[in-house]
């Protein structure tokens, strides 16, 4: 039973991040569609309240806490789990994921009302939080106690890094051709 838990556990892990990571793609669409004249703006925003929507409700929210569910099986099912280290710092980004997770759906609720209260610049940073907290995760569960703490740190500065320099490029390139 315990292997077909992991199973669930991981499948609704990974359809909880493709919600997470397509979520705030379609934020910087709204908040662009925000930005058109009518009736551009009407049809997009209408359009993207609706994809969101769905997204939100029928995968990504199940998905979390289908996610949770399982995992926590598994921590009942092997409890000596929680006496290592990486375990620890594993449920830390975790929690962090579900705090990630919250506040999209804040900024979801928000968007669903005609509020923009973030730029696309602002969420196109944003969408990178959980790309971060994945690689993380990933490399504690399959590193485990093999993992040198040090360069974990600076393996995520680095990704962070990257990330931004990605959106830098991202940005020239969209300046130079607006339709990229």
């Amino acid at each position: 039973m315990y292997q077909y838990i992991k199973a669930l556990h991981l499948i609704f892990v990974i359809t909880w991040f493709a919600g997470l990571f397509y979520i705030p793609r379609l934020f910087i669409y709204h908040i662009e569609a925000a930005a058109k004249p009518s009736p551009e703006k009407e049809i997009l925003t209408k359009q993207l309240k609706l994809m969101t929507k769905r997204l939100w409700f029928i995968i990504t929210w199940p998905s979390a806490v289908l996610a949770t569910g399982f995992g926590i099986w598994l921590l009942i099912l092997t409890p000596v789990w929680l006496q290592q280290p990486w375990m620890h710092v594993k449920l830390a980004f975790v929690v962090l994921l579900i705090i990630y997770h919250l506040k999209s759906h804040q900024i979801f609720k928000q968007l669903q009302r005609d509020e923009v209260k973030y730029s696309s610049k602002f969420m196109r940073i944003y969408n990178e939080g959980a790309t971060i907290i994945l690689f993380a995760v990933v490399f504690l569960v399959i590193l485990k106690s093999a993992f040198n703490w040090i360069f974990g740190v600076i393996g995520i500065i680095v990704l962070g890094i990257l990330l931004m320099l990605g959106i830098k490029l991202y940005k020239r390139i969209r300046s130079k051709n607006p339709d990229a």
